[in-house]
């Protein structure tokens, strides 16, 4: 238990759906252990009264921030204020960030800087800047534990150049002499140049990603490891 990764919590709580919080505690597990987990709002207003029965059920700690100036909101800045604090003060691995608010993607950034890994939580309106500057994002509206996959999904991901590009680049930087390139190299690549998350394009697994686009070959070996190949290479 001493490696797992020590991760904090940050939910603005304006700007994020209490009812996926079950899913992002569940996700966190993956990483390590959740050892501060705060949501900041005016716990005064209607507007985020939903949350109220997440924090006990969570243990998340509310911090009270009233909106003492009209259009501003004084909970965005305590929020930042208390992530920078916990930075040079806590023994933390993951910076979490729950918000579909693109005014916090200098915070994402100056957290990077500190060799920390930025996981972000928000639903599909979230601007792309705050999605792509986290080391890692998931949609908070679209994440199931299994996705549907049809066909219509498949030809928007093909008519996706950036995605597709990106796909056969890391099957490039991993592949063997005959094109193969094992898929779990492969996942690791694409996260480590993109906030990259299979589940936010519908799929459950990266190899149903990969078996849903026919530019791919994808095969299971008998040690059951999934491999790719780029159909061009054939």
């Amino acid at each position: 238990m001493e490696d797992r990764q020590k991760i904090a919590v940050f939910i603005d709580a304006d700007n994020a759906p209490a009812a996926k919080m079950e899913l992002i505690i569940s996700e966190l597990a993956k990483y390590g252990v959740v050892n501060i987990r705060r949501a900041y709002g005016n716990w005064k207003s209607p507007t985020i009264k939903s949350w109220e029965e997440n924090l006990h059920e969570y243990a998340i700690q509310p911090i009270q921030q009233f909106d003492l100036t009209k259009g501003k909101n004084a909970a965005d800045i305590a929020l930042v204020i208390d992530v920078m604090d916990v930075l040079y003060t806590k023994n933390v691995d993951v910076i979490c960030l729950v918000s579909s608010d693109c005014d916090f993607t200098p915070l994402v950034t100056r957290t990077l800087s500190e060799g920390k890994v930025v996981i972000g939580f928000g639903e599909r309106k979230t601007p792309m800047p705050f999605v792509k500057a986290c080391s890692k994002f998931l949609y908070l509206d679209e994440a199931k534990s299994k996705a549907p996959q049809n066909e219509s999904k498949s030809k928007n991901i093909k008519s996706d150049t950036k995605l597709i590009k990106m796909l056969r680049q890391a099957i490039e930087a991993t592949e063997d002499d005959e094109g193969w390139a094992t898929l779990g190299p492969v996942g690791s690549h694409i996260s480590n140049q993109a906030s990259f998350d299979q589940r936010n394009y519908g799929f459950a697994k990266l190899s149903d990603l990969f078996n849903a686009i026919d530019l791919f070959e994808i095969k299971k070996t008998r040690s059951n490891e999934y491999k790719v190949r780029d159909k061009r290479k054939k």
